[in-house]
């Protein structure tokens, strides 16, 4: 479905759940999920601003989280009042971003690694454990204004998923993800400097879920951990064998975490 440019899908009938995705993917990614949920459940997954069939990255001023989030605003009224927020990495930022944006109607939260890497350098001055995703996007964009899309994927895929995952990721899949990281230099900003307020975290009184893998980068798990001892209602879950882009590469296991949350609620 297209609404007001925003693309989204849906599947199944029941209380709501929006699901958002991580950066270099789109709604998509959300499909095995969907399936797990539609007996008893409304899953709606939307694609981010550049991503998948939503409106291309605006090339002329820099993106915030709270335009991620106004680009919701059909996906949110059609899922009505009471629906619950699921978002891995970048998709959780924004997640937690709309929930703060609508109090009364967002009621839990099930986010896999935040990308909030603001409140790691508001929590310790750098060199911190938000370096190496730092790193990583200063590469990519390097190799972008070089011309070499290719390698920007490289550096971005590397880092969430181990040195040579690019390389192994099939050829069929990389002009999408390559695509899609073009994007990175809008992404810096969302990613890495994005304010950063731990009160706004304490103060939401809803039930979250908050999800994080054992094999991730420093960078993955910082926000995480930080987050953590703030919970007012929830629980972390650590998945000590995945990393940072287990809602992908271990579907199954993350979803079955997920439903058992939803079903708790």
């Amino acid at each position: 479905m297209n609404a007001t440019g925003v693309f989204y899908r849906e599947l199944g009938q029941g209380p709501a759940v929006v699901c958002l995705h991580s950066n270099a993917a789109s709604s998509s990614q959300w499909r095995p999920l969907m399936e797990q949920l539609q007996a008893r459940y409304r899953v709606i997954a939307a694609d981010s601003i550049g991503a998948g069939k939503s409106p291309p990255w605006p090339g002329d001023r820099t993106v915030t989280l709270q335009d991620e989030v106004d680009l919701l605003a059909p996906v949110f009224d059609t899922a009505g009042s009471g629906f619950v927020l699921v978002g891995h990495s970048y998709g959780a930022a924004v997640a937690f971003k709309a929930a703060l944006a609508h109090p009364g109607r967002v009621r839990a939260l099930a986010l896999y690694e935040p990308t909030l890497f603001a409140w790691v350098d508001a929590q310790q001055a750098p060199p911190n454990d938000a370096d190496g995703i730092k790193a990583a996007v200063g590469r990519a964009v390097d190799a972008l204004e070089a011309g070499d899309g290719d390698e920007a994927a490289r550096h971005f895929i590397d880092f969430w998923m181990g040195d040579g995952a690019w390389a192994a990721t099939p050829a069929a899949r990389k002009p999408a993800i390559a695509a899609a990281t073009r994007n990175v230099a809008g992404w810096a900003h969302a990613l890495v400097e994005e304010p950063a307020a731990m009160a706004d975290f304490v103060a939401l009184d809803v039930p979250v879920l908050l999800m994080t893998g054992g094999r991730s980068p420093a960078s993955g798990t910082a926000v995480t951990r930080i987050m953590a001892p703030a919970l007012r209602h929830g629980e972390v879950k650590t998945f000590d064998k995945l990393g940072h882009m287990g809602p992908l590469t271990h579907a199954a296991i993350v979803n079955d975490a997920i439903e058992t949350f939803l079903d708790r609620l």
